[in-house]
């Protein structure tokens, strides 16, 4: 069997685009994989154009000599949209992979540990603005039984944060304290905007809410920063979403930066780098957490890889990215009292409706990371369709 084709479906979906990578073989089987990278989109797409001749050709079942070899032969090593477009094909070869062999790819990196994964939610405070407007969607929120939540609530502090901001953002935690109770996970994103100082100014103002994890505190640019955070902070220190190779990763550990590890499958090489970075982790007795903001392909790939992790702990699910997202595959998130069950299927498990994804060609979209903007874009009274559980639930 021989790989005859790449190509790249960019699609809008309206808070980012996603990018769908599929691989062709002589024989029929395709694969499909994921390399969301939020932005760059078109710089992806030249990547995976470049990629493409050292892929064709080459038996798709043989995916570490694929990763070795690329990789190798690449002189510029590193970076998000190299690692992204690696990370796309090398996800569509696993996808491949089941399918020879009809069976989960969870199978090929250990089988199963779990049947279920917890999760937690991120997108489900859009709109909000004040601290009551927090606690209102993130009690709507709980009452779903999600477990955990996750957001910024640093509007759009940069490095330092004014005194009158940061008291607005400890209220803000705060009202989604009371509002949910003791039992609920927080999870504090910041998005890697602050200097150390300032981190460590804010854990301390957090930490009487009890925050599972403080999330990239430090510009990810030096790690070092991250890791000086971490020793100073009675908050647990997640990090990991923009470090592209297992090289940063082992930087990240000989620091001792992160209790949480989160890379991102779709950035990092792909599945069996995942694999490596979290046991990596784990000689550290580190947890893992695969960063997950993206779309159905990631959800999946990700899915596979934590039934087989021993330290993965918990799932990250964009909460309300629209109906529109039961249309373009056939995607089945089942949720069952916040958890998000594995997957049994073939490769994957899933599939695309190219028809459907070309009605939605790139639209070009700026991350707001630092513009404190939470707008929501969806249609008005969508639902959450894509959890098997929670099909007849608005999201207001």
């Amino acid at each position: 069997m021989k790989i005859t084709d790449v190509k790249i479906y960019t699609l809008d979906a309206y808070r980012t685009n996603w990018a769908f990578v599929k691989v062709e073989t002589d024989e029929g089987l395709y694969g499909w994989g994921e390399a969301s990278l939020g932005t760059n989109e078109q710089a992806l797409e030249g990547m995976i154009a470049d990629l493409k001749r050292l892929t064709v050709g080459r038996n798709p079942l043989e995916i570490e000599k694929f990763l070795f070899e690329v990789y190798r032969d690449i002189y510029w090593k590193g970076g998000a949209v190299l690692m992204s477009a690696i990370s796309g094909i090398e996800i569509a070869l696993w996808d491949i992979m089941g399918k020879y062999f009809n069976t989960p790819t969870y199978n090929f990196f250990g089988g199963k540990m779990r049947d279920k994964v917890k999760m937690y939610a991120n997108a489900w405070f859009i709109g909000a603005k004040t601290p009551e407007e927090f606690a209102k969607k993130a009690k709507q929120t709980a009452a779903l039984g999600i477990k955990a939540l996750k957001w910024d609530p640093f509007g759009a502090a940069h490095m330092t944060i004014s005194r009158e901001q940061l008291e607005k953002s400890v209220n803000i935690v705060g009202a989604v304290r009371d509002a949910v109770g003791p039992y609920v996970d927080l999870l504090i994103e910041c998005h890697g905007r602050f200097n150390p100082t300032t981190a460590i100014e804010i854990s301390r103002e957090l930490e009487q809410f009890k925050p599972m994890v403080m999330e990239e505190p430090c510009v990810p640019d030096n790690i070092s920063s991250t890791a000086y955070v971490r020793s100073k902070s009675k908050i647990a220190i997640a990090a990991g979403e923009r470090a592209y190779t297992k090289y940063a990763f082992q930087e990240m550990f000989e620091k001792d930066a992160v209790d949480l590890v989160q890379p991102d499958v779709f950035h990092t090489g792909g599945l069996l780098e995942g694999k490596k970075i979290a046991a990596m982790a784990e000689a550290k007795h580190l947890m893992m957490s695969f960063h997950n903001p993206s779309g159905p392909i990631s959800n999946a790939a990700i899915l596979q890889l934590a039934a087989a992790v021993p330290n993965f702990v918990i799932h990250e699910i964009m909460l309300t990215d629209g109906a529109f997202r039961k249309t373009i595959t056939n995607e089945e998130v089942v949720y069952e009292d916040g958890y998000i069950m594995i997957p049994d299927k073939p490769g994957l498990g899933i599939d695309v409706n190219v028809e459907e994804v070309l009605k939605r060609p790139y639209t070009p979209r700026n991350l707001r990371h630092y513009t404190g903007a939470v707008t929501d874009i969806r249609p008005k009274n969508d639902t959450f369709y894509y959890f098997k559980g929670l099909e007849d639930k608005i999201y207001e």
